[in-house]
């Protein structure tokens, strides 16, 4: 772990979390190449957990054992704020990044559009209509709830829309896909930063971390 200060050290964060419900570990690399692996149990979570390390060139260890044989969500959430968390380490005082990322990101029918700001201020805007309750086994009420804890515990700003999509795999995996493209864009450094933190108050602090 490190305050990302300089652009030749490794941006990493490592988190082992630990409830009565869930143990799941982290490991991330921002300056990775897109490798991921991924075994939480929840195999839909899984494959967006890919989709975030490949197109994100996040170089992303997740593993998590939790009381799936009741339902999704307490992993979900778990693997949610422990990637926020990590996330949030491997940004450190956030030197040096561009800071704000967009992208729109098409498959098929669908087209989702995600805009975000490593502000340090937490804030979800979220605008999916997903059509089916399920995904395979996965409950699509989810998709939220790993975005509220992503946001929470990395210090996220994040606004998803949806343009267009009538297929819910569809509309999902694009928004994951956006979500990866716009966080390289916004965490990938700025030569013209020369390290300095990219705001007028010279701060950029997530609130109670």
């Amino acid at each position: 772990m490190n305050n990302g200060s300089s652009a030749s050290q490794a941006r990493s964060g490592s988190v082992h979390r630990v409830t009565g419900e869930t143990d799941v570990r982290v490991q991330l690399n921002l300056d990775g190449t897109g490798q991921c692996k991924a075994g939480t149990g929840v195999p839909f979570l899984d494959h967006m957990l890919h989709q975030i390390a490949s197109h994100g060139l996040l170089d992303l260890e997740i593993s998590a054992v939790g009381d799936t044989h009741i339902d999704d969500h307490h992993t979900n959430e778990d693997v949610g704020i422990a990637f926020g968390q990590a996330l949030a380490q491997a940004l450190g005082e956030r030197r040096g990044i561009h800071r704000f990322g967009h992208f729109v990101a098409p498959l098929d029918e669908a087209l989702v559009q995600v805009a975000l700001d490593c502000s340090g201020r937490p804030h979800l805007s979220f605008g999916l209509r997903i059509p089916a309750q399920k995904i395979g086994s996965y409950d699509t009420e989810l998709v939220k709830e790993f975005f509220v804890a992503v946001v929470n515990n990395s210090g996220l700003t994040l606004h998803i829309r949806q343009l267009e999509g009538a297929n819910s795999h569809h509309i999902v995996e694009a928004c994951f896909k956006a979500f990866a493209r716009a966080l390289r864009l916004a965490t990938e450094i700025d030569p013209r930063r020369a390290g300095a933190v990219p705001s007028s108050k010279g701060v950029l602090e997530q609130a109670g971390a």
